[in-house]
């Protein structure tokens, strides 16, 4: 699908515009014209645009993802198994089923987190011999978050070794037998490597495939913050599409180093050859993250970790290197003593030569306040990921209960004036539909059987959309072009199926987008819009 600007005049809707409500919207080469009632709308607007009658519809600008990993989800999206926001084991059992009678027998079936135990009716997760049974002709690979994943019997012949591989645990019974149970991110990727990745062309048609599927819930927008596997080579298909003019998503890109003990050099390497900026509205090089260096990298936070001298010592060269060239960075922290940490270094550096980019925290769920104060200091935003549906239990456990009800601390971040991003971290750790992230905002409730986040803790609907509109996007530094629906901003916007400010909270994971508008563009049409 091409991306071309129109010129159109949106009518008699109930337009949220992220700063006041309107009932019409007037777009012209592919950025807000006008707002304002229907005739005063209708004056400024050319008199060759397409109208588009609302039907008291809502409208809000298009939603941004702050953090979520697209490109390496893209990549193989239309070979995966999704469980998201299924009810039942059975269901998902089932999906199974239908990819094996989908795929040649031999062929790998996925499913690749995005799901919890406590969403199923069944309150578990599922058996060897269920997925035997679901797909006997085929391997299959079921991966729960970072914490297990449960292989099928054929796929233990082909996949798992005699040793355990460096970083992961293989299970085995009392006679030495591997039962199919594999624990910790060497294992996964021990096994994840032995399956064939597809070419260019089905990458391309997988990255389209999740694209069309953010558009339709109203997703104009994302921001990839690289992580684990992410190299140079991993753009390449991306960037086929953006050449093409084919992205219906504007994708901002934070860039990582390859592999552990190779960081400074890489990052190095990026410097020297990229710069901060280059790309344009639709796919732009933004910054350096989620990753620095490995040694900070504390992964979901529900384990000890440290952060050793060396590790700082790293984290200071990086942050010395990055703001000399100007490159923001965008770091994933969840402990607290990680956080103080790297504001350690942050404060070092901007003491003693400024920091070059602007700098923000991804998870941070635990953060105190002492650490909120130092990162307002320092200009710091934080953008906050709702994998705590599924973490909230294990969480509270390692932290602590009283941490754990009040993460993340949403109400202390907005009141200091914290610059707020709201986003998945999607495909593993969670789903990519946004309306489950804001529902959890709103609601602070988890499907892990943890009690909901303390009420001070919760916002309010246009609190939550803001987070995930203007606010998202000032970690694209983006802010002044695009988050709202002002005359000269960029026309993203969704057309919703219904009413985030009228509906009850609880039924706020229904919402989808009928009408998706990317710089003035329709890239999605459902319901009454179909066809648009």
């Amino acid at each position: 699908m091409s991306v071309e600007p129109g010129d159109q005049v949106l009518l008699s809707g109930a337009i949220w515009t992220g700063s006041n409500h309107v009932e019409a919207i007037a777009v012209r080469n592919g950025r807000v014209l006008a707002t304002g009632s229907n005739e005063e709308v209708r004056d400024q607007a050319d008199a060759t645009a397409d109208v588009i009658d609302l039907g008291r519809r809502r409208v809000i600008p298009g939603l941004i993802d702050s953090h979520i990993h697209f490109l390496r989800g893209g990549q193989t999206w239309n070979d995966i198994v999704r469980w998201d926001g299924i009810a039942s084991l059975e269901a998902g059992l089932r999906r199974i089923s239908d990819a094996a009678a989908a795929h040649p027998a031999g062929t790998w079936l996925r499913v690749l987190g995005s799901w919890h135990p406590g969403q199923f009716s069944e309150g578990r997760g599922p058996t060897q011999a269920e997925l035997d049974r679901a797909a006997p002709d085929h391997p299959v690979y079921v991966q729960l978050l970072y914490e297990w994943a449960l292989l099928s019997s054929n796929a233990v012949s082909l996949a798992i070794g005699e040793s355990d591989p460096p970083g992961g645990q293989i299970e085995r019974d009392a006679a030495g037998t591997p039962t199919g149970l594999i624990r910790g991110p060497g294992a996964f990727g021990s096994v994840l490597s032995q399956i064939p990745p597809p070419d260019r062309s089905a990458q391309i048609a997988s990255t389209r495939t999740l694209m069309s599927g953010l558009n339709a819930l109203g997703i104009t927008g994302v921001i990839d913050p690289g992580g684990f596997g992410v190299v140079p080579e991993s753009y390449g298909a991306l960037f086929d599409i953006w050449r093409a003019s084919q992205m219906t998503v504007r994708v901002g890109l934070y860039v990582v180093p390859g592999g552990r003990g190779t960081e400074v050099e890489d990052l190095r390497q990026w410097v020297r050859y990229v710069q901060p900026g280059f790309g344009d509205d639709m796919l732009r090089y933004v910054g350096v993250g989620e990753i620095l260096t490995f040694g900070c990298h504390d992964m979901e936070g529900v384990r000890p970790f440290e952060v050793s001298a060396e590790a700082k010592a790293d984290l200071r060269e990086i942050t010395r290197l990055l703001s000399t060239a100007g490159w923001p960075i965008h770091m994933h922290a969840v402990l607290d003593p990680t956080i103080g940490a790297v504001l350690d270094v942050w404060e070092e550096v901007a003491a003693d030569i400024g920091l070059g980019g602007r700098m923000s925290l991804a998870h941070a769920e635990p953060i105190s306040r002492r650490n909120l104060e130092r990162a307002k200091a320092l200009g710091v935003g934080i953008a906050i990921q709702d994998r705590m549906i599924m973490r909230s239990a294990d969480s509270a456990a390692f932290w602590g209960d009283e941490v754990g009800a009040n993460a993340p601390p949403l109400r202390d971040i907005l009141d200091l004036g914290l610059p707020l991003g709201a986003g998945t971290d999607a495909t593993v750790v969670a789903s990519h539909d946004p309306w489950q992230c804001i529902h959890w905002l709103v609601t602070g409730e988890s499907v892990d059987g943890a009690p909901p986040r303390a009420e001070r803790h919760r916002l309010t609907v246009e609190e939550a959309l803001s987070a995930y509109t203007s606010g998202s996007a000032w970690f694209s530094l983006d802010e002044h072009k695009r988050g709202r629906l002002l005359p000269g901003m960029l026309a993203d916007l969704a057309v919703l199926s219904d009413d985030p400010f009228a509906i009850d909270p609880g039924r706020l994971t229904e919402i989808q987008s009928d009408l998706t508008m990317v710089g003035g563009s329709i890239v999605h049409s459902a319901g009454s819009f179909a066809g648009a």
